[in-house]
């Protein structure tokens, strides 16, 4: 590709930039091109756009005026990043290290949280959170980057239990006893026993529509155990350095999620119902709502340590 010079850029652009553009790209002046991007042919980079460092911006991208772009980016052949229609002009947003397929069409005010996945194609109206795996029209969360499928754990005895260690700090899946009979069956666990905690509070998830997703928060004391009592949902539980996906379809499957876990549950089926048991009364300092924060003070435990 024919590269523009950094001098050539500011005397185009008036805007200093250690970036690669091409020159059949257009960059309006006021747009900041960050140290190692590529700009591809025919992209259009409008006033006021920031461009972050070490991102790829691919042939035929169009990015509309204000917006913000990270670090470490990628942005496939023709995606648009537009205004939607009656929308107030808040730019769209998007984290560092995401990536975001060909053809893809952005809405103006979403953000595409960091090491997001836009697959080819989607149309995002909505945010997308970090991590997450998106696609269609509209954008739906069909998965998450880095996460290990958990196969539900091995049938018990009718009157069993079993408990088993998930590579999740702390996290663990659990089977309990199921007792049939002709008059309906019946499946029981003992809290203290077979769950780690005493629980002070119980809250129940239903009626959730397909592509909504609960959650996506950590607890910094709170102990909580996830029980699907109709229906299914998957959850994702992630300690800072490992994420896996569990899917809770069986009244006698539970899963315990320690504090400092950071929890997810989207798939929900239309009759799904969640059950979550929790070690204490509500408490909303005890939150953790964003992903940022929850890793800075991960790493301020470890290293305490």
């Amino acid at each position: 590709m024919g590269l523009i010079s950094d001098n050539e850029i500011s005397s185009l652009t008036g805007t200093a930039t250690a970036g690669l553009l091409d020159r059949r790209s257009v960059i309006e002046p006021g747009a900041e091109v960050g140290a190692g991007t590529r700009v591809g042919p025919h992209a259009f980079v409008d006033s006021g756009v920031h461009l972050g460092a070490h991102c790829v911006v691919e042939s035929g991208v169009h990015l509309c005026r204000g917006t913000w772009v990270d670090d470490h980016v990628y942005i496939g052949a023709h995606a648009a990043f537009a205004a939607a229609p009656g929308a107030a002009a808040q730019p769209a947003v998007v984290k560092t290290g995401a990536w975001i397929g060909s053809n893809a069409s952005i809405v103006s005010g979403v953000v595409i949280g960091a090491k997001a996945i836009v697959r080819p194609g989607s149309v995002v109206t909505r945010s997308v959170p970090p991590g997450a795996i998106v696609e269609g029209n509209p954008a739906n969360i069909i998965g998450y980057v880095d996460t290990t499928p958990m196969d539900a754990p091995v049938l018990a005895a009718p009157r069993g239990a079993s408990v088993e260690a998930t590579p999740v700090k702390g996290v663990t899946l659990h089977r309990f006893p199921v007792i049939p009979d002709l008059r309906g069956n019946l499946t029981v666990g003992e809290f203290e026993r077979q769950i780690p905690f005493k629980p002070l509070r119980y809250f129940i998830v239903f009626g959730v529509p397909s592509r909504e997703i609960r959650g996506e928060h950590a607890h910094r004391e709170c102990h909580q155990f996830l029980i699907c009592l109709r229906g299914s949902c998957s959850v994702v539980a992630d300690d800072g350095e490992r994420k896996i996906e569990v899917q809770l379809d069986s009244p006698d499957r539970g899963l315990y999620l320690p504090p400092m876990t950071w929890g997810i549950q989207y798939k929900y089926s239309a009759d799904a119902m969640l059950m979550v048991f929790a070690s204490d009364y509500y408490d909303g300092a005890d939150y953790i709502r964003d992903y940022a924060d929850f890793h800075r003070e991960i790493a301020a435990q470890t290293a305490s340590a």
